[in-house]
């Protein structure tokens, strides 16, 4: 490498620079030598240092030049809360669609956007826009995007009135069943408030809610146990095919995994995010609310919890944002959950929202 670089020609930067290799902005010089490049490809990256480098400058819109959005993710606790962090491409989307995502995002940021350069040609133009606030919730209407129960019927199978599930299937050689439902953002705008490292994720207590609606079709009513084996990532566009198997009865018990694959990829493999097993018996909870809060526990204090989250990574929009209070005694941790106003009505085709169930943790 040092030999090649030897015999290249520098220049100096025309805009500020910040080093991976220092962490801060280049001085006149440092970058126009073989030296510094060598350096640059055997030391290592100081990547949180840089971007502390550019917050110092003022700094608060940075754009990610990539295939998809995992500095992004990693630039979030160095950044700070003000911080928008946008990632110009991302795995498995289009490119002009993720591109024009990514500009709308700076413009609403507070960007300068040539959308005269950007729609040259195209015929477009401007219009004027209501002046009442946006939810900022996606509602493109796609066809079939929901089966209803005569879809279902006529297709051979019963309908399944979950949220997140369509049609079940009885397995007549077996006496297993499958589950079978669609999940997107469009579909469920909900799950687009759980994003964690910038990727949209059906919550793990999402998995718990699709196994204990399993359960419950074949009269296991306890999720005895449920190991989560990969995160069920959702795309910003398109859908997922989500399938919950349970096994044959096997004493008291049955197995449960939940698979899923990207929707028009009939040739792509199953991922299989959660296995475990269900049974029949009801497991009470042994503990005594006849005192709220519990005596003897303390307050803890849950003001700007969200936001430590989201400087980890966890990007929770108002859905799940349902922590109101909480309280330890000892090792015991006591909270108050609630769904924000405009979810509450659509819990009640759930056993338990997994919003819900995710504030709780």
């Amino acid at each position: 490498f040092r030999a090649v670089v030897d015999g290249l020609s520098f220049s100096e930067p025309k805009i500020p620079v910040v080093l991976n290799v220092t962490g801060r902005v280049a001085a006149p010089g440092e970058l126009t030598t073989p030296d510094y490049w060598v350096t640059h490809v055997r030391d290592a990256v100081r990547f949180g240092d840089g971007i502390g480098a550019l917050v110092e400058q003022g700094v608060t819109r940075f754009v990610e030049v990539g295939p998809d959005g995992v500095l992004s993710g990693m630039a979030l606790e160095s950044a700070g809360d003000d911080a928008h962090l946008v990632p110009l491409l991302r795995k498995d989307r289009e490119e002009e669609s993720a591109v024009l995502a990514a500009l709308a995002r700076l413009h609403v940021a507070g960007a300068r956007v040539d959308w005269a350069a950007y729609f040259a040609g195209t015929g477009a133009r401007a219009v004027d826009l209501p002046t009442y606030a946006f939810q900022r919730r996606r509602y493109w209407p796609e066809a079939g995007m929901a089966a209803t129960a005569a879809d279902a019927r006529s297709a051979g199978v019963d309908a399944s009135d979950h949220p997140l599930l369509g049609a079940v299937v009885a397995l007549p050689d077996s006496g297993g069943v499958v589950l079978t439902g669609r999940l997107s953002v469009e579909s469920q705008p909900w799950l687009a408030d759980h994003v964690v490292l910038g990727r949209t994720l059906l919550p793990g207590t999402g998995l718990v809610e699709l196994a204990l609606t399993a359960g419950e079709t074949v009269g296991c009513v306890t999720v005895e146990e449920l190991t989560l084996a990969a995160p069920l990532v959702l795309p910003e566009q398109g859908a997922v095919q989500v399938r919950v198997v349970v096994g044959p009865q096997d004493a008291d018990h049955r197995t449960v995994a939940v698979y899923s694959r990207p929707e028009g990829a009939e040739d792509a493999p199953w991922t299989t995010h959660a296995s475990g097993f269900l049974v029949e018996g009801v497991v009470s909870a042994e503990f005594d609310l006849v005192q709220w809060p519990p005596v003897g526990a303390e307050v803890v204090p849950v003001e700007g919890a969200y936001e430590v989250f989201r400087e980890r990574g966890y990007g929770y929009g108002p859905v799940f944002r349902g922590l109101r209070a909480a309280w330890r005694r000892g090792e015991e941790l006591f909270a108050e959950v609630a769904l924000e106003e405009a979810s509450a009505g659509e819990a009640g085709g759930f056993g338990l929202h997994p919003a819900l169930l995710d504030a709780s943790m």
